[in-house]
């Protein structure tokens, strides 16, 4: 069986199962039958199904059963009282770093829910072969949050930060990492490259040419994440733009930071946004915030956005120094700048959900609160009033409106309460 079709019946048989449990749960529900969860009363968007309105929403084994006007009171085991609250699929963060004790830098996945209201995240390159089947085993295992992630083309991952890890070009090994991919479709999607001089030295384009070759390698569509900030040389910056496929992910895609001699060296160079950045969007490269302690500059994305180069998703990059900074690169907080931006409220959801949701491609319908899917649910206050916002370089921006997480629902159980017994449905 070849490594295509191996991977094809491995998600197919995980998505036939996922669909079997959520309609034998449907069919078994009768009129007098009682919802474990409902959350009632909440402003509900979820750009999945265009959909923005007040609505109930009753939790059965574990999925989304109805979604509704109004649920009747006597139909709830539990309830949530989300009135005069936003309530969204569960977020995802596609660039986040949750390997703790395995990586420099890692947060447990749980302990970010009720700062992010995350149900699903992406462990951006933590671990490499060396140690991913650590962060599978022990991490991954065992936490509530759901987790996917890049393995690193450096063997030895994120361990050894602030040490440089590609310095040395030999910690790049594309048949390991090759291997990695091939062994754990259900769980990678691809590989993470930091293309930084501080990261990869002198060392120019090889870095990312070997993670493509490690993607090309594995026998499915891996995806490439390249890290960008401060690269080399400007000329270096574009080839990087030219080498990227449609469905990479370039992340820090706003990044102001400098060079080591200075220089500034991103997808904006002297004011203008580079034709090479502009060219890859048009073909299918997906730019992703990856908001980060030194990688968002309001005056990179306010020329990069008008000129074409807006973001498909926003993610975090929070971890245990950016979470630390000014910047506070909390999930629902970068929300917060982009609706300071001029995003609409629709369209920073649907950056957090429904986009990251394709990208990952794993569970069957996770950034969506459809009937059948996980019951996966984030309650924010969406808070009226004068805010600032700062950048990662001390840029300040006024805003009116802040994301504020309430509270967490990940498979149907909520994060504290109402408690259910028993605790967990999987």
């Amino acid at each position: 069986m070849s490594a295509l079709s191996r991977r094809d019946v491995l998600l197919s048989a995980g998505a036939a199962a996922a669909a079997a449990l959520s309609s034998s749960a449907r069919a078994a529900m009768g009129p007098a039958d009682k919802f474990d969860l409902v959350i009632r009363g909440g402003d509900v968007i979820d750009p999945s199904q265009s959909l923005r309105g007040r609505r109930d929403i009753g939790i059965r084994w574990g999925v989304i059963e109805a979604i509704e006007a109004e649920i009747p009171a006597e139909r709830a085991l539990r309830s949530i009282d989300a009135t005069g609250r936003l309530v969204t699929p569960g977020l995802i963060d596609l660039h986040s770093h949750v390997y703790p004790y395995g990586s420099a830098i890692g947060i447990p996945p749980d302990e970010l829910v009720q700062f992010q209201g995350t149900t699903t995240v992406v462990s951006a390159g933590d671990a490499g072969v060396n140690n991913l089947a650590a962060l599978r085993r022990f991490i991954v295992a065992q936490s509530r949050a759901r987790i996917y992630a890049f393995v690193h083309i450096a063997n030895n991952g994120l361990s050894a930060f602030p040490v440089a890890e590609l310095y040395n070009i030999d910690n790049a090994q594309m048949e390991a990492c090759a291997m990695a991919l091939a062994e754990n479709p259900d769980f990678l999607l691809g590989v993470k490259v930091r293309m930084s001089e501080n990261v990869i030295f002198k060392h120019g384009l090889e870095p990312l040419r070997r993670g493509i070759k490690a993607c090309e390698m594995c026998g499915w569509p891996a995806r490439m994440m390249v890290h960008i900030g401060g690269v080399e040389t400007g000329g270096l910056m574009s080839e990087i733009l030219d080498l990227l496929r449609p469905g990479d992910i370039l992340t820090h895609a706003y990044s102001g930071a400098p060079n080591i001699g200075g220089a500034f060296t991103n997808i904006v160079q002297d004011g203008k946004l580079l034709p090479a950045a502009l060219a890859a969007k048009q073909r299918g490269v997906i730019f992703d915030v990856g908001h980060g302690g030194g990688s968002f500059d309001y005056t990179v994305a306010e020329v990069a956005i008008p000129a074409g180069c807006g973001p498909d998703t926003i993610s975090s990059d929070i971890h245990v120094f950016s979470g630390n900074s000014p910047g506070m690169p909390f999930l629902p907080n970068v929300m917060g700048k982009f609706l300071a931006m001029g995003f609409s409220l629709e369209q920073v959801v649907s950056m957090t959900t429904s986009a990251p949701a394709k990208i990952i491609g794993r569970a069957p319908k996770i950034g969506t609160l459809q009937v059948g899917a996980p019951a996966d649910v984030a309650i924010m206050d969406l808070v009226e009033g004068p805010v600032s916002f700062v950048d990662t370089r001390g840029n300040k921006r006024d805003g009116k409106l802040q994301l504020k997480p309430v509270q967490t629902v990940i498979n149907g159980v909520p994060f504290g309460r109402p408690y259910q017994s028993p605790f967990a449905v999987r």
